[in-house]
């Protein structure tokens, strides 16, 4: 049986996600849940204590299934699909990336843990780009730090597909992550050997 705290945790997240972090205030979520708002209180002081136990929530899902994927060997398939399996986390806590920019400019602990986050992301896709070229599914770098400016390009478009989801249609729709995705896994394809290009192929196709 689920706990208070969880039941709090998981009604903020369906409010966030539907209402837009602007509208949902405690009030809001201990009205949802038919409590008083001092029941609410007590587990939870300030709603940023929400949205930091909502964040961390997050970053957990994304790093375990990351882990779960390099548990096998790293290939061209592992680096396609955790693009997938993050954007899918991403979409079941949208809210987060629809109001990226007011989270971070209001919230410094979360700004200073994403900050220090990205740095190790950046160093597992290193060392990911670094064992495919090493399997000549990737080729060597030609332009000075190519591939840290590609993992940057890859984070602005985790962080704000869903905001372009939004802007180009009316809904939010689960089924689009799959096209979203294949942006993000094109943009891999140039940085292929021919080698890795009918490796590709065979997995897309």
């Amino acid at each position: 049986m689920k706990d208070t705290k969880e039941i709090i945790i998981n009604t903020a997240l369906k409010l966030f996600n539907t209402e837009g972090l602007s509208k949902v205030t405690l009030r809001t979520i201990a009205n949802k849940m038919g409590i008083s708002q001092g029941n609410l209180n007590y587990h939870f002081k300030k709603r940023d204590d929400i949205i930091e136990a909502l964040y961390f929530d997050l970053v957990g899902s994304i790093s375990g299934k990351m882990a779960s994927g390099q548990n096998e060997n790293i290939d061209l398939k592992s680096l396609l699909s955790t693009s997938t399996m993050i954007m899918e986390s991403f979409y079941d806590y949208r809210f987060f990336m629809l109001d990226f920019s007011q989270v971070m400019r209001e919230n410094s602990k979360i700004k200073k843990h994403h900050a220090e986050l990205m740095v190790v992301r950046e160093k597992q896709f290193i060392n990911m780009i670094d064992i495919l070229i090493s399997d000549n599914i990737i080729r060597k770098q030609v332009l000075p730090s190519e591939y840290i400016f590609l993992y940057k390009r890859l984070q602005i478009i985790s962080d704000f597909w869903i905001s372009s989801m939004l802007i180009n249609t009316s809904t939010l729709n689960k089924s689009m992550i799959s096209e979203y995705s294949q942006n993000i896994n094109q943009s891999i394809y140039p940085y292929l050997t021919s080698k890795g290009e009918e490796e590709y192929r065979e997995l897309t196709d």
